[in-house]
């Protein structure tokens, strides 16, 4: 038998994430054009550059709003559970543009360190000094309500963007008043230190729920030995625990009682239970009857069989 009661207020995050994304979209798109030509304007490879990664992402927030909008669509015959992991899977390859992208910046940084390019600073801190303003609104509305692993990969992108127009202002300041270029691809080398440590973590948690793992914030024992601690219950076995998106556990397992006319009662305590202890909405429980026998039940690891502290005193 099965719960969930999640879906409305699922809905509604995703359709505030929406009306976000887009606005981000619409803001760091229009910036993208003005610093492309600004660059091409004041001759600044930094600039051309930075924008080719504003554009990259936009194609990210891109990327992310259309599968929030994925997200929301019902299930159906085809895809009894919606649409919902569309999030992570648009997580998984904005993780991977964004590695790229940081690739693409630590080849151009150890180049002009080898080999530096005059750099025009006095416009290249006037353009990031505008791009610091963007990429801190665009991240305020990001940051704004529930965080998925979709709103999560575009804010990595964001916030990648207001690095890099902390390090353009910082670099462009230097250069504007000691005229030293390498400032500007040592502080992008830093910048893509940082940026990689999110991306690795973010595409460890996507591939986490792609491939069914358990959340990391739940224990799978304890969660299996609380069920079997509830009053009449013999015992758990075949548990399972994974997430149906970001921030949707799932949870099933088959519950083994003595007397089958008290299932009503033990599954409202154990969904009750569930939900409160462990913000687990979306369960599917299967009752079994106990097997008779002194030896029944007793060969199980403890991963698929919980016993109730009851039935083993």
């Amino acid at each position: 038998m099965h719960s969930n009661h999640s879906s409305a207020h699922h809905d509604h995050a995703h359709t505030a994430h929406g009306g976000g994304l887009r606005w981000a979209l619409t803001l760091t798109l229009a910036f993208a054009l003005v610093e492309a030509l600004g660059g091409w304007w004041a001759g600044s490879l930094a600039l051309l550059g930075d924008a080719g990664h504003m554009f990259s992402d936009a194609v990210a927030l891109g990327i992310a709003g259309l599968a929030a909008w994925f997200s929301r669509r019902p299930p159906s015959a085809r895809h009894s559970y919606g649409l919902m992991r569309a999030e992570v899977i648009a997580a998984l390859i904005n993780g991977l543009l964004m590695l790229a992208v940081v690739t693409g910046i630590v080849v151009e940084a150890i180049e002009r360190i080898q080999s530096p390019r005059p750099v025009s600073g006095l416009t290249v801190v006037a353009i990031a000094s505008v791009g610091l303003v963007i990429n801190v609104i665009v991240a305020l509305m990001l940051s704004r309500g529930e965080r998925d692993m979709n709103t999560r990969a575009a804010l990595l992108h964001v916030m990648g963007d207001l690095l890099g127009s902390v390090a353009a202002l910082i670099a462009g300041a230097v250069v504007y008043y000691t005229g030293w270029a390498p400032i500007d691809p040592i502080l992008s080398l830093v910048i893509c230190a940082l940026i990689l440590y999110s991306t690795l973590r973010l595409l460890r948690d996507a591939l986490h729920v792609l491939m069914e793992g358990v959340p990391p914030h739940l224990d799978l024992n304890t969660v299996g030995r609380s069920l079997a601690d509830v009053a009449d219950v013999v015992s758990i076995h075949d548990l399972h625990i994974w997430m149906l998106s970001s921030g949707m556990p799932a949870l099933s397992a088959h519950v083994v009682l003595k007397d089958m006319s008290k299932w009503t009662k033990i599954l409202d305590e154990m969904r009750d239970m569930l939900r409160r202890r462990y913000a687990i909405d979306h369960v599917t429980l299967q009752p079994e009857i106990a097997a008779s026998g002194p030896d029944a039940g007793t060969q199980a690891v403890p991963v698929q069989l919980m016993r109730s502290k009851k039935s083993r005193s």
